[in-house]
């Protein structure tokens, strides 16, 4: 097979191809990505946030205690599995199910590098791929949430019942914000097949500014920037990690949803909030770096892009945003719920459709000259500065002090009390004085003690 075949981006019609065999190697590896990254995933974090604290973290199973995880997944699978009196029995038993599941099948449409040559077929290192495979991502994640939500509910105790509710308000609030940001995506790439939407990036725009074209990348991270912001927000907010980890708020709720879990059923949950972690990683590799291609550097190299090599460049990528997960959770204290609903319902929000009118715009004038281009852009530049300038001043009024409050009292009015708290003698004091003072009697000799 010829380089330059191995090198090209997969199609649409490149999928459907594969013998039964290829397509289930590839479902297993998927799986067993998801599985392995779970655990390699626990003990980076362990290890990560030990290092920021100045402490070892996990270093006594195994080598640099890679095997920590797998020994604590044993222990929970031999302790006590504890079914509460009043829980209801099948849907307690499938609500973790659906997080995992949910969370692993996110990972079918997800491209993990280019086309590859096995056993002889020529197919592409991805499960499967739709026309519209960005709208399934959104659909798992949002399937994932009735896990907790039903896990929640049919704990049958009220912080469970807690911590699920406010999964659903979670879920509602940042699934909008996570959306509207993938719409820039669409925007810019004309497709939502993610293999598309990768070799979108392949190579670098042309902008053109004041009559010049100038070179961008092709990253859109970097041309999308804040829809890049507002879509790892929204991921982490609805990943349920720190800072946003409401629904299992021990602080507040015990352990929020999985109060009433234990042994494996716990151990599914917590499984399910890695592999949702490392999915939405490799998403956000997939629409905004470039997904399984290698970063500039490494691109002076011709064969960077083909064969397996793209793998390591797609895992390092997803590596990198584990790590900011960590990082956020080792640094971030956990917001009150209020803040949390205002950030994403009066920030997130209406950025984002500002920035999407915004981008709407732009696209629409593309075909237009310098002259029409740069009128269409300063006059609302301009429009904006201004209001900025004279928008009207929001900050509250400095309080008066309270010299001045009495200085502004209207003639007439009710006398006040000192204002330095010292109340003045009472003229009265003297004559209690002098009534208690005893009186000098001389006992006589019939005096008796009464």
């Amino acid at each position: 097979m010829s380089p330059s075949i191995l090198a090209q981006d997969p199609t649409l019609a490149d999928f459907g191809r594969d013998p039964w065999w290829l397509v289930l190697g590839k479902i297993v590896f998927a799986f067993a990505f998801g599985l392995l990254a779970t655990l390699l995933g626990v003990w980076f974090e362990r290890r990560v946030v030990g290092y920021m604290q100045v402490r070892p973290g996990p270093n006594q199973v195994g080598p640099f205690g890679l095997l920590q995880t797998l020994a604590d997944g044993l222990k929970m699978a031999f302790k006590e599995d504890i079914l509460p009196k009043a829980a209801d029995k099948v849907v307690y038993f499938f609500a973790p199910t659906i997080s995992v599941i949910c969370a692993v099948t996110a990972l079918s449409v997800v491209p993990f590098g280019p086309m590859v040559s096995i056993g002889g077929h020529h197919t592409p290192l991805q499960v499967t791929d739709v026309p519209v495979a960005v709208l399934l991502l959104l659909a798992c994640s949002s399937m994932g949430v009735y896990g907790i939500v039903l896990g929640g509910w049919a704990s049958g105790s009220t912080y469970p019942l807690l911590g699920g509710l406010r999964s659903s308000a979670q879920m509602i609030s940042y699934e909008v914000a996570m959306g509207l940001s993938i719409v820039a995506v669409f925007m810019t790439a004309g497709t939502m097949s993610t293999s598309g939407i990768v070799a979108k990036q392949a190579h670098g725009t042309q902008l053109s500014i004041g009559g010049f074209d100038l070179p961008a990348p092709g990253w859109y991270a970097i041309l999308l920037l804040p829809s890049f912001v507002i879509f790892f927000i929204a991921t982490v907010g609805e990943t349920n990690r720190a800072p946003f980890d409401l629904p299992e708020a021990e602080s507040e709720l015990v352990a929020g949803f999985m109060t009433e879990y234990s042994s494996l059923k716990f151990a599914l949950f917590m499984l399910s909030e890695y592999v949702a972690m490392v999915t939405m990683s490799a998403v956000t590799t997939t629409l905004f770096l470039g997904g399984w291609r290698a970063p500039w550097p490494i691109t002076l190299w011709e064969g960077a892009n083909s064969g397996w090599w793209p793998m390591l460049w797609f895992f390092g990528k997803v590596i990198a945003l584990v790590f900011v997960f960590v990082w956020l959770r080792g640094t971030l204290p956990r917001l009150r719920y209020d803040q949390f609903m205002r950030f994403g319902w009066k920030v997130l929000l209406p950025i984002n459709l500002v920035w999407i009118l915004v981008l709407s715009g732009l696209r629409s004038i593309e075909d237009w000259d310098s002259r029409g281009k740069l009128i269409a852009v300063g006059i609302p530049a301009g429009i904006l500065l201004i209001a900025t300038l004279f928008w009207p001043n929001r900050r509250p009024q400095p309080k008066p002090t309270t010299q001045e409050q009495v200085d502004s009292r209207p003639y007439g009015s009710f006398p006040l009390p000192p204002m330095d708290l010292q109340v003045p003698p009472s003229p009265r004091i003297t004559r209690v004085v002098a009534e208690r003072e005893p009186a000098n009697i001389v006992a006589g000799s019939d005096s008796r003690e009464v």
